[in-house]
């Protein structure tokens, strides 16, 4: 299952080669070929090369070969990605590779083994380690929500009967051991979980086998358990969440079950907003900033792009660079915040072009030295008072919603009628569709005809000063009038 049948993949005359040359040799397709990969690489890598640009539904990778496939769940979002790194080069691990379409329209894997989806050539990790433990250690990477024991024994248990779970934090990254009660278990779900992600686009699993073949557990509290044992003691483990954010996921978080493998859907509002609260200690960042690239701005955009990236976190600077104008850096009060503004905004219409998000290198957005003019490029909203989330507990943790048409109003003054905010968001560019106060018609719901359209009123008309120091609070909304 290889496209090596065109004399490359032995890499040797890689130096001719550069992917825009290579993008014309098969038709645009959903499965991509990407060459060149590091030794190291693991599938989890792979796979976010491709989760900006939509749904990843299979991967295959060739390890002694350094390659891979990969399929997104539409043409569209192949072609989008192939465009994207034929201007911007792909790395993996800092490493550059090579991105072609391949000439397979799909990934066939078989299904009907009971692996739960190993591709065919046999390649995946899952066959290659001979598993003689019923213990799985378990790594959870680009933890931006709280993971919790209870969650790891729902997702395993679809593989077979979990015995004893423990969970720790080491080198700055949440892990667990878990125990089957057969090795034949274990190896299931190590080959159908390794590489998926509990939520969309973070927490991904990494699975090994653990040397150990049996946990000693002493406690069953937040941070292990041994579901053999219910006489237990609790010990004095501290709870390892905050009670109210377990309680926001048992309502909220069987999105990430039911489906695995292949596709795990949009996170649950409740945990993102919990994460972005930092009321839970989050863990596994790998000394990552809280600083967003955004990219591919339309020019004439202004340091005020940042009220859009607000509703996501507190905007602390928002740089517009000086030789690229269509790029900006922008920084939030934490990573948590960043993250979950790159991951509801990447792929958004702004000012009629689709922007990229991605985290930045850089720790911090430098001001302009004293007397120096940038042309009004750096704006500091270190104090501003468009910030969301000063409060600890802030009901806006609970309304972090992706952009939508439709956008929730709230502090409107007593005298302000329908008509008046029709005109207002109106005149913003955009054609307002339908309209609805709530009972005390301090809020309303207003929708606009475009995500786009309501992108920009949120810009022009979040804290917009109505009169008397009314000022018009705006967010998206997940209601739809």
């Amino acid at each position: 299952c290889s496209d090596s049948s065109n004399g490359t993949s032995n890499g040797s005359d890689s130096k001719k080669l550069r992917v825009e040359d290579r993008v014309g040799d098969a038709p645009p397709s959903r499965v991509l070929h990407i060459r060149k990969l590091p030794n190291e690489v693991s599938e989890a890598d792979v796979i976010a090369l491709g989760l900006p640009f939509g749904k990843v539904t299979n991967i295959l990778t060739l390890k002694g070969k350094n390659q891979a496939f990969l399929e997104l769940s539409t043409e569209e979002a192949a072609i989008t990605m192939v465009n994207y790194y034929s201007a911007v080069t792909p790395h993996v691990r800092n490493v550059p590779v090579f991105i072609q379409y391949s000439n397979h329209k799909e990934l066939k894997t078989d299904n009907a083994n009971q692996s739960g989806g190993t591709p065919t050539s046999g390649s995946s990790d899952g066959t290659l380690t001979s598993p003689s433990s019923p213990v799985l250690r378990i790594i959870i990477d680009n933890m931006f929500y709280p993971v919790t024991l209870d969650v790891l024994q729902q997702i395993f248990s679809k593989f077979g009967t979990v015995m004893k779970i423990i969970t720790f934090t080491k080198n700055n990254q949440f892990q667990a051991l878990l125990q089957y009660s057969d090795a034949a278990s274990a190896q299931q779900a190590k080959v159908a979980l390794d590489g998926q992600n509990i939520y969309n686009a973070c927490c991904t699993l990494r699975i090994d086998y653990s040397k150990l073949v049996n946990l000693n557990v002493k406690y069953n509290n937040d941070k292990s358990r041994d579901y053999t044992r219910p006489e237990l003691p609790s010990g004095d483990g501290q709870p390892a969440v905050d009670p109210s954010v377990a309680a926001a996921f048992s309502k909220d978080s069987n999105s990430l079950l039911g489906k695995i493998p292949g596709a795990l859907s949009p996170l649950s509002a409740a945990a993102a907003a919990a994460a972005a609260a930092g009321r839970v200690a989050l863990s596994g960042h790998s000394g990552s900033s809280g600083v967003l690239l955004v990219s591919n701005l339309n020019e004439e955009v202004s340091p005020s792009l940042g009220i859009t990236i607000g509703v996501y976190g507190d905007v602390q600077r928002v740089k517009i660079l000086y030789n690229k104008k269509d790029s900006a850096l922008i920084q939030m009060a934490d990573s948590n915040q960043a993250q979950l503004a790159m991951s509801h905004l990447n792929g958004q219409k702004m000012y009629s072009k689709i922007i990229r998000v991605t985290m930045s290198k850089h720790q911090t957005v430098q001001l302009p030295r004293d007397g120096l003019d940038d042309q009004g490029l750096t704006k500091d909203f270190t104090n501003s008072p468009l910030h969301r989330f000063k409060k600890p507990g802030s009901k806006n943790f609970q309304n972090i919603f992706p952009p939508s048409a439709t956008l929730h109003l709230s502090n409107i003054p007593q005298d302000i009628t329908e008509d008046d905010l029709r005109v207002l968001f109106t005149n913003s560019g955009g054609t307002v569709k339908a309209f609805k106060f709530f009972q005390d018609r301090k809020m309303a719901l207003l929708q606009m005809s475009t995500i786009e359209e309501a992108i920009q009123c949120l810009i022009d008309l979040h804290n917009y000063n109505m009169g008397n120091n009314h000022h018009l609070r705006v967010s998206f909304s997940k209601s739809i009038i």
